[in-house]
């Protein structure tokens, strides 16, 4: 299923985003193709990518290495060339002290963030190895992995291995073009936390922990990436931006 795409301009690149129907990637796919890009939508159930204006929806389980490698191939064969642009948005998290994550439940958030951030990125780079293309990805992490917060050791520990990843990835494949960084947000309004935001007083909480208060929204975060991915953000590259309020490295004024 394809939609009309919007007009395309010189600077007009073939985007691919995963778990495109969450909050921040939703938000994501209406900033790139508002700004003239292609978009391809990823998620592993293809009934939830219907109402998404896309220009080309995937279903594809991206944390295995052969889900990851058909995404490309499908971005290619439905809108005619590899994704020069990627955004990883595939997540979920875990909010348990480690004595009470079982090892199932580890090995999920695992699997989750950290194993299909390694297969998607490695099936892009390949992608555009192949065809001698430059490109740009950004890559989802946490404020977790940046600042301890109790509770949350076995997400943390994936993420900070998303950010590792970005790191290294970008170093490798600099001489090639490719720019690969990442952002780390802080509590955003998105389906995954609408069960922590739905009383007032926790939502209050929240916001009370972020110098610039409040919760962010999932267009907020996706400014950011829609700007790591674009030319403004060609010197740009092994970077991980905090999108947080201040939260990682600001203490907000009690009163």
């Amino acid at each position: 299923m394809t939609s009309t795409p919007p007009s395309s301009s010189s600077s007009s690149h073939i985007a691919l985003i995963t778990g495109a129907r969450g909050g921040i990637g939703r938000a994501l796919l209406a900033q790139l193709r508002a700004a003239g890009h292609r978009v391809a939508a990823v998620g592993r159930d293809g009934s939830t990518l219907a109402d998404l204006e896309a220009d080309a929806h995937i279903c594809a389980d991206t944390t295995t290495p052969e889900g990851a490698a058909a995404a490309i191939s499908a971005c290619i064969a439905q809108l005619g060339g590899p994704p020069t642009l990627l955004a990883h948005c595939v997540g979920s998290t875990l909010i348990a002290p480690l004595h009470r994550s079982s090892p199932a439940q580890i090995r999920e958030v695992l699997r989750v963030n950290l194993d299909s951030a390694i297969f998607m990125l490695q099936a892009w780079v390949e992608g555009l190895r192949s065809a001698g293309q430059p490109g740009a990805a950004v890559l989802a992490s946490s404020v977790v992995a940046r600042i301890g917060v109790a509770n949350h050791e076995a997400i943390a520990a994936a993420k900070g291995g998303i950010e590792a990843l970005a790191r290294s990835a970008a170093a490798t494949y600099a001489p090639l073009g490719l720019r690969i960084n990442a952002v780390a947000p802080g509590m955003t309004e998105t389906p995954l936390t609408a069960g922590m935001l739905r009383a007032d007083a926790m939502r209050e909480g929240a916001g009370k922990q972020y110098p610039l208060g409040g919760v962010q929204t999932a267009e907020q975060v996706a400014q950011t990436m829609a700007w790591l991915l674009s030319d403004g953000a060609s010197r740009i590259t092994g970077q991980v931006i905090a999108v947080d309020g201040g939260f990682t490295s600001v203490r907000p004024l009690v009163r």
